[in-house]
This record gives structure tokens, C-alpha cells and sequence, in this order.
């Protein structure tokens, strides 16, 4: 499956739109990761903990958008695009949101 954020598919003709489709994941924070992020913050650096969070929201939501788009028979997503949205009450969850059109290339 081809994933891209271009709305053409180079060397490629794009014979069927198929529709939009979306893939989303939410995942929550928990108590440690937040303490550890704070401590982070403090002393400077990355928070792994966060970073990690967010790849695997990713991961998931492009997964849920390929499954979508051979659902309804495409083999490409073109016009990607990806938000990112905290969440829940204080911010205490994350969301990644990616939508795109679906396509049938030959």
C-alpha cells in the first residue's frame, strides 16, 4: 500500500477514487510517564516515555487507515494528512488522527 502526503502518485495513473478514509488512535497517559516527562522537563532532554506514546499512536492510525483503504478496495492513499490533539480532562490523553482519499492505481 502507498502512503503519501501528495495528492498524484508519480509514475503512476490513478484510475478510481475511492473515498476519504481515517485512521485514529487515542491513548492515555498514565501517573509514572507524566512524573517522569516533569523530571525531564526539569533537567532538559527528551521524554523518552512521551515519545514513545506518540510512535506507537501513530503506528496504530496509519495501520487503521491502510485496513480502511483495502476494505474498499484501494491501493494507495494520497493527500495525507496527520493531527495531533491532546485531549480528556487536563490533557490526560493523546490523539492522532490521520486522514487521506483513498485510490486505485494501475
Amino acid at each position: 500500500m502507498i502512503i503519501a502526503t501528495t495528492n498524484t502518485l508519480q509514475g503512476k495513473n490513478i484510475v478510481e477514487y475511492k473515498g476519504v478514509v481515517v485512521g485514529e488512535a487515542v491513548m492515555g497517559a498514565n501517573m509514572f510517564r507524566d512524573i517522569f516527562a516533569s523530571i525531564s522537563d526539569i533537567v532538559g532532554g527528551r521524554s523518552g516515555a512521551y515519545e514513545n506514546v506518540f510512535t506507537r499512536a501513530r503506528k496504530i492510525a496509519f495501520q487503521e487507515l491502510e485496513n480502511e483503504a483495502m476494505s474498499i478496495g484501494a491501493n494507495a492513499v494520497i493527500g495525507v494528512d496527520i493531527d495531533y490533539e491532546v485531549v480528556g480532562k487536563h490533557g490526560s490523553m493523546l490523539m492522532v488522527s490521520i486522514n487521506g482519499t483513498a485510490v486505485r492505481y494501475e
